[in-house]
């Protein structure tokens, strides 16, 4: 009398009674890596999109920055001002590293304070940090706290037209109040860099030209 393989009853093929232990490693494998894989293609859509929400805050920050600076030197007056030691400075002064100081119209008065509608300003890179500071009185008074308006600044370069010729600073001396427009160009850190003319005084600056920081004149 013959009895039935071990391991397989009455009417049940040797075929039939289940997965080997090598199956079951060679399956769990497979999940393994298609699990593994699934991790990192999340992973890297999220990185991918972190990086580009971080350089679309970076270019909203950079459009805000030139808008801001746009729209002061476009208003830029005539008006020479009074340091904190009541020494007169010229109604505007520039340098070609980009600070820049100088009184603007147009501040706005929401809240109706005792106050005249210019404001002294000033802007400067600080930490790699471009700032604007401004003033709560044109005459004698101390800065406001500075505000922030661009990280990642490496280096800003900045020149002064007036009658058709450029100059890399202005204080008054060369025949005017204001110069006729600025030129600013702003590398940041990575290399990617900008540059923006503004007219002064008279209007509002074009969009920056992306890539431009060192473009020759």
């Amino acid at each position: 009398m013959t009895g039935a393989p071990l391991g397989v009853g009455p009417g049940v093929r040797a075929d039939e009674a289940g997965f080997t232990l090598v199956e079951v490693m060679v399956s769990l494998l497979i999940f393994g890596m298609l699990a593994a894989a699934g991790v990192a293609i999340l992973s890297l859509s999220v990185r991918a999109q972190q990086t580009t929400g971080a350089k679309f805050d970076d270019v909203s920050a950079l459009n805000r920055t030139l808008a801001l600076m746009s729209g002061d030197l476009g208003q830029a007056t005539m008006r020479a001002a009074r340091d904190e030691g009541g020494t007169v400075q010229p109604a505007f002064t520039g340098t070609s590293d980009g600070q820049m100081r100088f009184v603007r119209a147009g501040w706005s008065n929401i809240d109706a304070a005792p106050r005249a509608s210019l404001q002294k300003v000033a802007y400067r890179v600080e930490g790699g940090v471009l700032q604007r500071i401004a003033y709560p009185m044109v005459d004698g008074a101390a800065p406001l706290p500075a505000t922030a308006l661009l990280t990642n600044v490496d280096r800003v370069s900045a020149r002064y037209r007036f009658k058709g010729a450029w100059s890399d600073r202005w204080d008054g001396s060369q025949g005017a109040p204001l110069p006729e427009a600025v030129e600013l160009s702003i590398a940041r850190k990575g290399g990617q860099g900008y540059r923006a003319m503004m007219l002064i005084g008279t209007g509002y600056a074009p969009p920056p030209v992306p890539g431009a920081a060192n473009a020759a004149p």
